[in-house]
């Protein structure tokens, strides 16, 4: 999900269906740059349902030169579904620091696991 999304709406939702087994992933617009971050680890209202394995930022890429600074990138989180059910996936885009901005921006994914 880019950044534009998140500018018109700064509370997104998404809905996905799984397997049993598979891995999916989740990319949101990311600047470290701000001071702004993604919570490292997501809420996962079932973890009987869904796994976190992984989670990395993919800075901007240009094949030409390096990116301008401040230029955003993305955070990845890769999940694992393991067993049937459904489930709520959710993140926050915070200044993580005491007395930094939180919740700036939320992601939440419905996960339905066949």
């Amino acid at each position: 999900m880019g950044c534009a999304e998140f500018y018109e709406s700064q509370h997104i939702s998404g809905d996905i269906e799984v397997a049993v087994g598979d891995e999916f992933t989740m990319s949101l617009c990311s600047n470290p740059t701000t001071g702004f971050q993604w919570t490292e680890q997501a809420d996962i209202s079932d973890n009987e349902v869904v796994e976190q394995v992984g989670h990395l930022f993919v800075g901007p890429s240009d094949e030409d030169q390096p990116p301008p600074p401040g230029k955003p990138g993305e955070e990845v989180w890769t999940f694992r579904a393991i067993r049937k059910g459904q489930t709520t996936v959710s993140v926050e885009y915070n200044r993580p620091w005491e007395g930094g901005e939180k919740a700036t921006w939320t992601f939440v994914l419905s996960v339905v696991v066949q």
